[in-house]
């Protein structure tokens, strides 16, 4: 394996704790920084209720100065979805939403431009074909929710509602912002439910989009990937395709309109900014640690009680995604990753958890968290430093792995 990192400063750290049988997960976390290019991580896992690894170490900034403290937070991306999805079944147990409804059943003005029939299954499923609107969607017209709402409503799909699924990397949680206003019997917004319904309600410092009184200190600067990081990455040939329909406006492929609708989102140090951290865009901008990630995701694995879940919302997590009626390789992405109600599913490419009945959310960079219901494991690993792959990131995969091993021995010595 090729070394990414050779020196190491003096005052760096591993801080946290595993249970017995899990040892193995803080050597394999100190490795990431060794080996593997970390500069501030943090991994916490979950099993059967109990908290078996809570570990963070390294630093907050690329100077490596600040260290990374136990409460440190940093951005997630496409993790958010995750956290937007969970927010956004309590519709559905609270019987107001129905997955296979259509969405103009709740919003009617969605219906323009060929979106009568579109199911809310479908959009989350991210086979609507409005993987990105026709204006750029700028942080003024983010901020304009008269505008952005109107945006949505006039957008027409690109593709045959179901006939593809093609990665709708901003707009989706967009989407599902302007239905939850329009259910939510308060007309909350997605970020204000969450933080009400959810975080709240569970201890949670998780925020989508940061509140402006928010200590800044307490945040990880992002630390983008650059060419050389690519090229050292092993995944070279993919990530040079990828780069390539990114900055070719004629590709056939859908990945800039999808990744780069938000303008800002081309240089990722935007992310570092004040005005871009307090959008609250349920795709992209969550901010959390490990500690609170696995949290709210294990209250999912274990039933909801907490939070009032039913048991028809749990299974319907666990079951098995809807497919497109054409391929099932993502036209955005070109790889196989199943989504279901917002969330991955294991897959051909992405493969986590022991059986289908696994969901969670993985963004760009390396962060991830995952339900494994089967186990009644879920785990969660956030890091500042941003890796080159689309998922399986070799610093989370390798934890992942780790923490089957030693599960596999756990059950062994029984």
């Amino acid at each position: 394996m090729i070394s990414l990192t050779s020196n190491i400063p003096q005052d760096f750290s591993i801080n946290g704790h595993c249970e017995l049988g899990f040892e193995e997960v803080e050597d394999v976390f100190r490795e990431n920084f060794e080996r593997r290019g970390e500069i501030g991580a943090a991994f916490n896992v979950k099993y059967n209720g109990k908290t078996v690894v809570d570990l963070w170490g390294g630093f907050r900034d690329k100077n490596r100065t600040k260290i990374w403290e136990k409460d440190t937070m940093v951005i997630v991306f496409s993790t958010t979805k995750g956290i937007s999805s969970l927010a956004f079944s309590l519709l559905h147990s609270w019987g107001l939403l129905d997955y296979d409804e259509k969405v103009a059943t709740y919003w009617p003005e969605f219906a323009k431009n060929g979106k009568k029939e579109i199911t809310i299954r479908q959009l989350l499923a991210h086979q609507a074909g409005l993987l990105c609107t026709d204006m750029a969607l700028t942080p003024m017209i983010l901020r304009d929710e008269k505008l952005l709402s109107k945006i949505l409503a006039d957008q027409k799909p690109f593709w045959e509602p179901g006939k593809f699924q093609g990665y709708h990397a901003w707009t989706i949680a967009l989407y599902q912002n302007e239905i939850l206003k329009r259910i939510d019997p308060k007309g909350r917004s997605l970020s204000v439910f969450f933080r009400e319904e959810l975080g709240e309600k569970l201890g949670l410092d998780i925020h989508i989009g940061l509140p402006n009184s928010f200590n800044k200190n307490r945040i990880a600067d992002l630390v983008p990937f650059n060419l050389y990081d690519i090229f050292l990455s092993g995944n070279m040939d993919k990530n040079m395709e990828l780069l390539k329909d990114a900055l070719n406006p004629k590709a056939k492929l859908f990945f800039a309109r999808s990744l780069l609708n938000l303008p800002f989102s081309i240089d990722p140090n935007n992310f570092n900014k004040d005005e871009i951290r307090r959008l609250p865009i349920g795709s992209g901008c969550g901010f959390t640690s490990a500690r609170d990630l696995t949290t709210l995701y294990h209250e999912f694995a274990m039933g909801g009680k907490n939070l009032g879940i039913t048991k028809h919302t749990i299974d319907e997590f666990q079951d098995f995604p809807c497919y497109p009626t054409t391929s099932p390789k993502d036209v955005v992405m070109q790889v196989e990753i199943p989504f279901h109600l917002g969330m991955a599913k294991p897959g051909i490419f992405l493969n986590f958890g022991l059986n289908h009945n696994a969901y969670g959310s993985f963004g760009a960079g390396g962060s991830a968290v995952f339900n494994d219901p089967e186990a009644k494991l879920t785990m969660s690993y956030v890091m500042n430093k941003m890796g080159t792959s689309i998922a399986n990131d070799p610093r989370e995969e390798a934890l992942r792995k780790c923490v089957y091993s030693c599960l596999l021995n756990k059950r062994k010595k029984k």
